[in-house]
């Protein structure tokens, strides 16, 4: 976790230290904006620094695990000097929701800037960036019209041929709620069986470790976030020639679609400087935030004006899934049980 500046820097290492939360709130300050954030600061300050040239406004940067500023959060409780979270997954958003930390906001440009289905309907969070969920195969083991559907990958011929991360992982719990969402949960729990069933290893390690993994040969195919492979593709050295070696299929495009999730942020239950924190969250989803985003972290613009990276434009177009995204907050319990049940690791 890191801080900045150094008055932030003491009041942070107070809160994390003790079992009580800070003695008195932070005081608003019309200059500044205090952002806790679970995406690395290279994937952020870039942008943070763009605002505080055009507004003024200085961000004070918080930066940690999803699970810890949200466990923070609920630990400073009203005297939390945060004003923003922004965080990954709408599963996560939910958490937080659920936990009390946020608050709702009105912002016509919100509303304007980003489609119904990527925010919640209540307005405690936003959708700041899409990231799809398709098939990723080895372009030489595997032919692509082998590949149809998620559904398709519980085949029999797919067994022991296939990498996806632990239960854990929140993207994979994402999956399944979409998945009960739009096919019920029977439906949802042969699926998970299915995959279990076929997996070529234990789950272990992140997207990144999943594509190293086919192109390995430990696997064919596996299921990961699209921007791990925009990075790895978007960088050098070895990353960039394990990359060379995956394709990317779209699943369900006859059907209800590939399942996309988003990154996203919502005003702090306690917000001092709540002015600020609506702001700097309509500020991430301009047009030139946007472009940045495309460019600069490989994940699809939340807006349709918006056109994404000549990376991602080269996995192709296709058609994304269209539940409203609190749904898998909605169905994240139950499809923890559901991976419990069918003992996916």
């Amino acid at each position: 976790m890191s801080f900045r500046p150094l008055s932030w820097l003491v009041m942070a290492a107070a809160a994390v230290a003790v079992s009580m939360p800070l003695v008195g709130c932070s005081p608003a300050d019309e200059d500044e904006v205090n952002l806790y954030s679970a995406r690395q600061e290279n994937l952020i300050q870039p942008l943070l620094e763009q605002f505080t040239e055009e507004t003024g406004i200085k961000v004070n940067l918080v930066t940690g695990s999803a699970d810890s500023l949200l466990q923070r959060l609920r630990h400073e409780g009203r005297n939390s000097p945060a004003d923003v979270l922004i965080t990954v997954d709408a599963g996560r958003l939910h958490h937080a929701q659920q936990a009390g930390v946020l608050q709702a906001v009105e912002s016509d440009t919100l509303t304007e800037n980003i489609p119904e289905r990527y925010r919640d309907p209540e307005g405690e969070w936003y959708g700041l960036s899409l990231r799809a969920r398709p098939i990723l195969y080895h372009k030489d083991r595997v032919d692509p019209d082998d590949l149809s559907t998620y559904e398709a990958l519980t085949d029999e011929k797919w067994e022991g041929r296939i990498c996806i991360r632990s239960s854990d992982n929140v993207y994979n719990q994402s999956l399944v709620a979409a998945m009960i969402a739009t096919e019920g949960a029977e439906a949802a729990e042969a699926w998970a069986a299915g995959i279990v069933n076929n997996m070529a290893r234990r789950p272990q390690g992140g997207d990144r470790d999943q594509i190293r993994a086919v192109a390995d040969g430990v696997c064919d195919v596996a299921i990961a976030n699209t921007y791990y492979l925009g990075l790895m593709l978007d960088g050098d050295g070895s990353d960039r020639d394990v990359a060379e070696q995956i394709g990317v299929f779209w699943p369900n495009q006859d059907d209800r679609g590939t399942h996309v999730n988003i990154s996203g942020a919502g005003v702090t239950a306690h917000a001092p400087n709540r002015d600020n924190a609506i702001r700097l969250i309509e500020f991430l989803t301009s047009q030139e935030a946007q472009q940045w985003y495309a460019e600069a972290n490989q994940e699809y613009p939340i807006r349709d004006d918006v056109p994404a990276s000549e990376i991602l434009q080269g996995f192709g177009e296709f058609k994304s899934d269209d539940i409203e995204l609190h749904l898998l907050g909605d169905n994240n319990s139950e499809a923890v049980r559901i991976m419990d049940r069918v003992r996916w690791r």
